[in-house]
């Protein structure tokens, strides 16, 4: 098995790809300044107390309140909330806890107004991403996640991840850990933890406490709804969670990426440092490497199965809908019973891959074609569980109902990815009215003289769909050869199977967009 990650940098944001086999996995896309990430840091304020829900609506800067029921206050709320008022107030410089500054913890079935008032500041942590209507999911239990350990402020406890069980290991890094962390800080020891030494789970500690340090450090400067501390970019977290010994490339196509990365690299595992590599191609990275064609046809309502069978995915605000059907796979096997767990049995590993891939969340229902013996759907859980093993989400798989229905949850903490996979005629906007198309190669070279002319451009590029490539590029004195020899500049043509067949974008020499006219 072998994992490879993608990273491409757009003009809005980075585009993530997760690879294992060469086959997509994982995919996000993640804006420039995005705000309201997971594991965030914000100074709110209390704008509303719901005793009914026993909750309160904090106001972190989304146009939404952000959602804190009282058991996410954590048990040690009264010395967090203590702490941020002393250090707004200048009484407090340092993130170190000492015992004057813990506080009583709470009653685990106690009322929110008893612990918080309205229009006091608190610091917070995003634990789900704003999603759909609702604001920002919020928590008091503070943790900062390094690579090997989760540190926890104002606790005082070492706990290990379950899926460490040998004996003398857990015994070893409990030891280490209690010897290693400072009075007052609680550590969760991660599953990557095992058989590490004492150097590298030392200075993963010393990181985590030094971003601990800087967060307190910010607060004694920060305004009501700033953000104190922000969790690292998509791309860094999942080196973070997963790199491991079966990662064999990191591939980005911008030397600033390339050297955040490496230097990323370096601290966590510098024995990987090598397999970071800068893309210099002409075509795009996502297009090199086919992952442009793997996005169009994993994103779509129907998802192809190896054996002929194929998923019909639905999405509601409610939950997520899959439907497995046979297809051409119905008269491969000997009877209908073979037949189904055929099918079922490769419509899990897909499923469970489509669930990471697009990140749904919440109750999935899943319609598997129907099975008669009760070893068979046994299995076929057993499957599902298996194949969902590596999720880095809680999920709970229940049995197959009587009617052949498998119900899944799985946490979700930010919105769902999602990707166009139908297209609206460029040319008709779904009108079914084609007017003119054929004079996009008009449209084209009208742009590119006013460009090469008038604005006095050099170096530009422009990307087309494949068709339109092959008509620009084809044969010795091809058209791209023709506007070279009438401009006396070289311009560049890059082949984009995102664009519609007469879609086209220009580019200047610093791969900045040139807004140009589509009109015929």
């Amino acid at each position: 098995m072998s994992n490879e990650l993608v990273i491409s940098s757009t003009q809005k944001g980075d585009r993530i790809a997760l690879l294992q086999n060469k086959r997509l996995l994982e995919y996000h896309e993640e804006e420039l300044d995005s705000s309201f990430t997971v594991g965030d840091l914000y100074l709110g304020t209390v704008k509303k107390l719901s005793s009914g829900l026993n909750a309160a609506f904090v106001d972190v800067g989304h146009e939404k309140d952000g959602f804190l029921h009282y058991q996410d206050l954590g048990p040690n709320i009264n010395s967090l909330n203590k702490l941020v008022k002393d250090v707004i107030a200048k009484r407090v410089t340092t993130g170190r806890l000492n015992q004057n500054q813990l506080e009583p913890v709470i009653d685990k079935i106690g009322k929110i107004d008893k612990v918080l008032t309205k229009n006091a500041p608190i610091l917070v942590q995003i634990v789900k991403e704003p999603i759909s209507t609702k604001g920002p999911r919020l928590s008091c239990d503070i943790s900062i996640a390094g690579r090997y350990l989760v540190l926890v402020p104002f606790s005082d406890g070492v706990n290990l991840s379950k899926k460490i069980t040998d004996r003398a290991e857990r015994s070893r890094l409990m030891r280490l850990m209690s010897s290693l962390k400072p009075k007052n800080f609680g550590v969760i020891v991660r599953t990557v933890a095992q058989d590490k030494d004492v150097e590298e789970l030392d200075r993963d500690l010393q990181h985590s406490l030094a971003k601990w340090d800087q967060a307190i450090k910010s607060l004694s400067e920060a305004k009501p709804r700033d953000r104190i501390l922000g969790e690292m970019n998509r791309a860094s977290s999942i080196l973070r969670d997963m790199l491991n010994e079966s990662f064999e490339s990191i591939t980005v196509d911008t030397r600033e990426s390339f050297d955040e990365i490496r230097d990323y690299i370096h601290t966590i595992a510098p024995d990987k440092e090598k397999i970071v590599k800068l893309h210099t191609g002409k075509t795009k990275v996502f297009e090199a490497l086919g992952l442009e064609k793997q996005l169009k046809s994993l994103f779509g309502r129907s998802v192809s199965l190896p054996g002929g069978g194929y998923l019909i995915i639905e999405h509601t605000e409610a939950l997520h809908v899959i439907d497995v059907n046979s297809g051409n796979k119905s008269n491969s096997e000997e009877d209908q019973e073979a037949t189904a767990i055929s099918v079922n049995r490769e419509a899990a590993k897909e499923i469970a891959r489509q669930l990471r891939l697009r990140d749904m969340g919440g109750i999935i229902v899943i319609d598997f074609i129907d099975m008669k013996k009760a070893e068979n759907k046994k299995l076929l859980q057993d499957i599902m569980r298996d194949e969902m093993k590596p999720e880095r989400s809680k999920f709970t798989i229940l049995p197959l109902t009587k009617f052949g229905l498998m119900q899944i949850t799985r946490q979700r903490v930010r919105p769902e990815m999602n990707i166009v996979t139908r297209e609206v005629c460029p040319t008709c906007g779904g009108t079914g009215t084609i007017q003119a198309s054929v004079l996009v190669t008009d449209v084209i070279e009208n742009n590119l003289d006013y460009i090469l002319t008038k604005q006095n451009e050099r170096g530009i590029s422009i990307s087309m769909n494949p068709f339109l490539y092959a008509y620009y590029t084809k044969g010795i004195y091809s058209k791209q050869m023709q506007w070279y020899m009438k401009y006396k500049t070289w311009v560049k043509i890059v082949k984009d199977t995102s664009l519609g067949i007469v879609n086209f974008k220009f580019f200047n020499k610093s791969g900045e967009e040139i807004e140009v006219s589509n009109n015929t």
